[in-house]
């Protein structure tokens, strides 16, 4: 038993942060340029694999969206798509309202220059990526949407297993190393006195985001009701036991077969079910992107990054697109996201390990709302297709 113990991700990022952080109140600054020279290699190791990682996982899922088509597919997708958007919209304005009222904005990771007081690393080496963010997200769109409308087996299969050489870089090759690399993004941070801003800013997040995630279950199941008269709080806690499960996994595939036994117990036809829950499991990601918006907005504000409307705008509409690619490990939601928020909201690698430390600690409670808003959409679209 002992042997088959395993820490979980979640737990491993919680540990890097608080010993990053405790080290760094001991540990000399030659010590730390070491690990800001390992992050700075890794960092640039990570941009060069971004628009892999986009091409990989993106072109595949949009693909298969071709697969079965039919009055489900596109109500589901629809349906899942507006979801996600809408989540996306909620957490912006909420998340922009409230961290002036919980972070004092003299207060920020840019204010006087950091005191002067910033850790470089001793050398760097640069890799450059075969393509720019945004050519690959736009050539994943067009070959994806061409590959739904033709049949092209061979390719499909090619695609799907490149798809699988990039998961598997993701498991064996990124997620492993990454509670090394936020370890010495918290050390850099506890060097440079850094630290009760981070952490006074992860905190407050974290409520707020936790928040959101019981406003939209509510808003999902209290649309659902409206539109299949069922009783949402009955609903909603019929789909508890996919969300405890959810909360264990930290995988909405992982979670399917639970959410498809308490989706059929909420009155959706079990064929149905079959069909709207594993494709939900992957294109509708409601909680995650509550997740990211909230992260990136406030790492902006914590780094005084202006944006607007407009360009949130932008970075929402694309990342709901881009979230399908998500494979169904911990973690990929935030590692498919990562070439929008550095295309569109310019974020550097210290950022990106910022939002990807901040977005794993409450990873679990993401994709519980992921499972537990497809059991919503489930009933929805159950509705409309008796009619």
């Amino acid at each position: 038993m002992i042997k088959n113990f395993k820490i979980g991700l979640l737990s491993k990022v919680i540990a890097a942060i608080v010993i990053g952080l405790l080290f760094s109140l001991f540990t000399p600054i030659p010590i730390v340029r070491l690990f800001v020279t390992f992050n700075d290699i890794f960092g640039n190791f990570l941009g060069f694999l971004i628009p892999l990682i986009i091409f990989g996982l993106v072109t595949p899922g949009i693909s298969e969206l071709g697969k079965g088509a039919g009055k489900v597919l596109v109500i589901t997708t629809l349906i899942a798509y507006t979801s996600t958007v809408l989540s996306g919209y909620f957490s912006y304005i909420t998340t922009n309202q409230a961290l002036p009222y919980l972070i004092d904005k003299s207060q920020t990771l840019l204010s006087d220059s950091l005191n002067g007081n910033i850790i470089k690393s001793f050398f760097t080496i640069e890799m450059a990526p075969l393509m720019s963010v945004t050519s690959a997200l736009v050539f994943s769109f067009v070959v994806g949407i061409a590959l739904s409308s033709i049949n092209s087996n061979s390719l499909k299969s090619g695609l799907t297993e490149f798809r699988d050489l990039i998961t598997l870089v993701i498991n064996k090759a990124i997620i492993p190393i990454l509670p090394f690399y936020i370890f010495g993004i918290f050390l850099k941070i506890g060097a440079e006195g850094q630290a009760s801003i981070v952490l006074g800013l992860f905190f407050k997040v974290i409520i707020v985001i936790f928040i959101m995630h019981v406003l939209l279950l509510l808003f999902q199941y209290s649309v659902a009701a409206l539109v299949s008269g069922k009783n949402p709080f009955k609903a909603l806690l019929t789909m508890m036991p996919a969300y405890m499960t959810a909360l264990g996994t930290q995988s909405s595939a992982a979670t399917i077969p639970v959410t498809l036994n308490q989706t059929k117990k909420n009155g959706v036809d079990p064929d149905l079910a079959d069909f709207v829950i594993p494709l939900c499991a992957t294109i509708h990601l409601a909680g995650s992107m509550l997740k990211i918006v909230s992260c990136a907005v406030a790492v902006m504000y914590l780094f005084d990054m202006p944006f607007d409307n407009m360009i949130m705008a932008g970075f929402i509409f694309m990342l709901a697109i881009t979230m399908v690619a998500a494979p169904g490990v911990p973690g990929g939601a935030i590692m498919a996201s990562v070439g929008v928020l550095q295309g569109i909201l310019g974020f550097d690698q210290n950022m990106i390990a910022l939002m990807i430390a901040l977005y794993i600690t409450m990873d679990s409670f993401g994709t519980a709302c992921n499972v537990t808003g497809d059991g919503a959409i489930a009933i929805i679209v159950n509705k409309i297709n008796k009619r």
